[in-house]
């Protein structure tokens, strides 16, 4: 019997079993250029799924994205149905393996899955349906367009014909691929915008395994890795490692070496230590009592440079030596507020302006490193054999990181298989995966199936952390009280947070925005909403004092200034709509009662663009026994039409929940290069009885093509938190986290 890989299965599986295959692209429209295809043949663009009705009428939707909690498992395939013109009782959601040859940005980041499917998705149901409806026609012998749809069923009025899809899915699988294919119009919507459960609600509640942690195989070990106790070392030499491999159930003991030496490293290929010490042995709890008995002998490492390929951009990255310290990052930092920084946006004479200002307003924020503690530490399975690779684990960027595999492996692609398992907690961290090549690298050493496990302690202390940032605001305003200077320079370690073209960009005459970075062999990465999670807090923040400086109203403030971005824009680069922007300022407003409110309750608000959306919190909260109590959250989303509103409001909860127990207690310090919190006990998370006692979500209705909703709720919140505690306790907070100030 012929042994099928995922590839060779999705081309056969098309034309088996009496049923259709429609592969369609994500990123390209789906109407093919010049050539017309056979639907089994799976027309290729940038982003591949498919669709399959089989002659028993059961249609399933292949959902290609990893699903980490956002809930694209559902409205990807929900965007397919609508325009398929199905009964989504009807559909069976798949999760498909990575598969680079039918499908492209088969990850999650930067909340871009809806955003950029919507019309491919769209049309790639609309298609699928056309093709239906020619073979219906064609064994009908009536024109097509005489030919309706309606819950997957097939109608001919005039003749009282009709049929299920699935009873013309074969012949449906000759059709050519008909081009430029019409859309449903959104008034027709029947299951875009009404809510649908997760599809894997029943597996997540009843504990079926779905997540990598859950991966069990016949003759599979299990693996730990030991690395440096603190960035700034590297490995010299494992000194016990022939009694350790003595203990019960250890196969073996070796250190590994990640990426080779010289090896360009791509946008998602960080790491924080290259050599680490491999155990393998029988179980988990084998393994941990060998890694704690293991003895390692660590050295400082020099410094060096190392080139990466930023997604086409090439860069060269400076990593110092030394044992660094958080007291040593923040004195730094300081030293950058007065010191020259490059110049990212000017408009205007901002030093004129400043100089001939009634009033000047100037403040300088700080937040730390922050950890990701995803539920589910890293993970991942590999089975590595001489000509093959197959694995499963949970990815953000798993086509990514399987380029960076078949490098280091050595093997093509196609001799790569990667199956994706649902993701317990993401938040950017699992974009980078250099796990998948530590349990690749050790599969193949000990010639044997493997899951490779961290320990939480493993995972909070091996980097990929948020950058340490530090932002300082100046406003000028004139005797009237209107803003005309604005100055932003914000920088971090080591990269920059800064946004030059984001507001207030635009609706000041005079502003001025520049940046500055500081070298560090600390690795940082992704985390929610990327920079925008401390450039929103800072500049919000600031933007509440500089709207008390000039008497007027925080909402009121901000609103005039984005109508002077409506009415008389300054500059052409920004990236905002004022007029949205507004909008969930007004919405917020109004939902929250917000005339009322603020002169009789604890109440703050902040409002900030990122991922191509609008979002807005107003935050109700008192103070009791020296702690904030959050009684109640409003906020207002502009994310374009919302395809699963539970889905949505679901992100929007979380989002709110995880930016006040971060703004609240989240940090990471530094000592001699040693991470100082590596469990929960001292990395302080948000608990049950301190999330927000209400949250009233509100979302702008219109129907703006979808943007993104897993990160755009999460930055506003810090500023909101920050001003309500001032309106409580009359200090203002300028360095995260607040409880630190409280």
């Amino acid at each position: 019997m012929k042994k099928l890989n995922r590839r060779s299965f999705i081309q056969s599986a098309a034309l088996s079993g009496g049923g259709f295959m429609l592969s369609f692209s994500y990123f390209s429209s789906f109407a093919s250029s010049g050539n017309t295809s056979k639907a089994g043949s799976g027309t290729l663009h940038e982003i591949n799924g498919f669709v399959k009705i089989t002659s028993d009428n059961i249609i399933q939707i292949m959902s290609p994205n990893p699903e980490g909690g956002q809930g694209v498992k559902t409205s990807m395939p929900m965007i397919v149905a609508e325009e398929l013109d199905v009964d989504w009782k009807q559909v069976q959601v798949i999760q498909a393996d990575l598969d680079t040859k039918h499908f492209t940005r088969q990850y999650i980041g930067g909340s871009q899955a809806i955003h950029q499917g919507w019309m491919p998705l769209r049309q790639a149901g609309a298609t699928a349906r056309r093709m239906l409806m020619e073979a219906a026609a064609k064994q009908w012998q009536v024109p097509v367009e005489e030919v309706s749809t309606s819950l997957g069923i097939l109608h001919h009025k005039k003749s009282g014909k009709s049929a299920k899809y699935g009873d013309f899915a074969s012949l449906a699988a000759l059709i050519n691929i008909p081009q430029n294919t019409p859309l449903k119009s959104v008034k027709d919507f029947s299951i875009i915008g009404k809510s649908k459960p997760n599809v894997d609600l029943k597996k997540i509640v009843t504990g079926q395994p779905l997540f990598g942690i859950d991966t069990q195989v016949k003759g599979m070990l299990y693996a730990m890795i030991v690395h440096p106790p603190a960035f700034g070392l590297e490995l010299k030499s494992i000194i016990n490692d022939s009694s350790v491999r003595k203990m019960r159930g250890i196969k073996d003991i070796f250190p590994i070496q990640v990426f080779k030496d010289g090896y360009e490293k791509s946008f998602f290929d960080t790491l924080s230590f290259n050599q680490v010490v491999a155990i393998v042995g029988n179980s988990t709890w084998e393994v941990m009592q060998a890694k704690k008995a293991l003895q390692v002998e660590w050295q400082e490492t020099k410094s060096f440079t190392q080139n990466r390929n930023m997604l086409g951009r090439k860069t060269v990255e400076n990593i110092p030596a030394g044992l660094e310290n958080t007291s040593q990052h923040i004195a730094q930092m300081a030293a950058k507020k007065d010191s020259l920084a490059t110049v990212r946006r000017k408009d205007g004479d901002v030093e004129t302006a400043f100089k001939q200002a009634a009033k000047i307003i100037e403040k300088t924020y700080y937040g730390p490193y922050l950890a990701h503690n995803c539920m589910e530490p890293m993970n991942f399975f590999a089975d590595v054999k001489a000509d093959s690779a197959n694995l499963s684990g949970p990815l953000q960027k798993p086509e990514l990181t399987e380029q960076s595999l078949s490098a280091r492996l050595g093997l093509p692609l196609d001799k790569i298989n990667v199956k994706m398992t649902r993701l317990g907690g993401g938040f950017g961290k699992r974009s980078y995966a250099h796990w998948m090549i530590e349990a690749a690298l050790i599969s193949q050493k000990v010639q044997a199936p493997i899951k490779l496990q961290y320990t939480r302690e493993d995972d909070m202390t091996s980097g990929v952390y948020r950058s340490t940032y530090s932002a300082t605001y100046k406003a000028g305003l004139d005797a009237q009280n209107n803003l005309i200077a604005f100055h932003v320079k914000a920088g971090g370690i080591p990269e920059s947070p800064l946004y030059p073209n984001r507001f207030p960009a635009g609706a000041v005459d005079h502003y001025l925005a520049e940046e500055w970075t500081i070298d560090s062999n600390i690795t940082v990465g992704s985390f929610r909403a990327p920079r925008s999670n401390f450039m929103a807090a800072a500049e919000q923040s600031f933007l509440d004092e500089v709207a008390e400086l000039a008497g007027k109203d925080p909402i009121d403030f901000r609103l005039e200034l984005l109508q002077r971005v409506a009415e008389k824009p300054v500059g052409k680069n920004n990236e905002y709509e004022p007029e949205r922007y507004a909008g969930v300022l007004k919405l917020v407003q109004e939902k929250s009662d917000w005339k009322n409110i603020k002169s009789t309750k604890k109440v703050g608000v902040s409002a900030y663009f990122c991922h191509d959306s609008y979002a807005a919190n107003v935050i109700e909260l008192e103070m009791k026994d020296g702690m904030p109590v959050i009684q109640k959250v409003h906020s207002a989303i502009d994310c374009g039409i919302v395809i699963n509103p539970t889905g949505a409001r679901n992100m929007v909860e979380g989002g709110v929940v995880d930016g006040i127990g971060t703004a609240l207690f989240g940090k990471m310090t530094m000592e001699q290069g040693v991470p100082q919190h590596k469990n929960f006990d001292t990395y302080r998370m948000i608990r049950m009885n301190e999330a927000p006692k209400a949250m009233n979500i509100h979302f702008v209705n219109n129907e703006i093509d979808p943007s993104g909703m897993g990160e755009p709720a999460y930055p506003p919140v810090f500023a909101a938190l920050a001003n309500a505690l001032y309106k409580a306790t009359g200090k203002r907070h300028y360095s995260q986290p607040f409880i630190d100030n409280i």
